[in-house]
């Protein structure tokens, strides 16, 4: 049973108010606006995909690029190998024949000294051999992978002349590389009206040249340690 109003009283009506105007037409436009919403977002991201990408590009021809550089910078190295190959291998080889270039071969020197003892028909000689050693110079040389290294030869010459000297350390100049460290001369006595005698005697301090590859010295002055 509902309850009855008091006498007297009146129940006051709420007042509604009116939805503003683009609240009420906002339907019209709302699939308009989450189709905007959806386009924006797609938008950024594809913006933010693109930077990232653009970006790995970047990062990728840079990497190729120095790929690039270094294999034509290996390329250009190669090329100019090649050329000084061409031009200097023939010089190598002439270098290598006269046995400047490779072990020490003692047993060609001395088959050199016989046969041009035996062409010019000089008088006796005798020489010493010293071991092999590393030559130091005074300026620095570029040797590249190999070391100048020298054996001292001592040499005595009884000779008729000093052109016999002379052209016997011309022939082994032709033959073998060395350098010539000091030489004297001197006269015999009691020679005068001998035939064939020696007039003068040549002591000479001779230096026979060869070019090593490194590892090939190193080793060589391991064993000469080891022994």
């Amino acid at each position: 049973m509902s309850p009855t109003p008091l006498p007297g009283k009146k129940k006051k009506a709420r007042a509604v108010l009116p939805l503003p105007y683009w609240l009420r037409e906002f339907a019209l436009i709302r699939m308009a606006v989450v189709s905007f919403a959806g386009t924006l977002g797609i938008g950024m991201a594809a913006v933010f995909a693109s930077n990232y990408y653009k970006t790995d590009a970047a990062d990728y021809k840079a990497q190729a690029q120095l790929i690039r550089d270094t294999a034509y910078s290996r390329f250009a190295q190669v090329e100019t190998e090649k050329r000084e190959i061409r031009a200097y291998q023939p010089q190598f080889v002439a270098l290598r024949s006269k046995g400047l270039v490779g072990e020490e071969n003692r047993l060609d020197w001395i088959e050199n000294i016989r046969q041009v003892q035996e062409q010019r028909r000089l008088l006796s000689l005798s020489y010493d051999i010293a071991p092999q050693q590393p030559v130091t110079l005074e300026r620095p040389l570029m040797q590249g992978d190999y070391q100048l290294r020298a054996s001292r030869m001592s040499l005595h010459m009884e000779l008729l002349h000093e052109m016999d000297l002379f052209n016997f350390l011309d022939d082994m100049k032709r033959r073998n590389y060395f350098a010539v460290q000091d030489c004297s001369l001197r006269r015999q006595a009691g020679a005068a009206n001998v035939p064939n005698a020696p007039n003068l005697a040549a002591d000479c301090t001779l230096n026979w040249l060869t070019l090593q590859p490194s590892t090939v010295a190193d080793d060589a002055r391991r064993k000469r340690g080891r022994r």
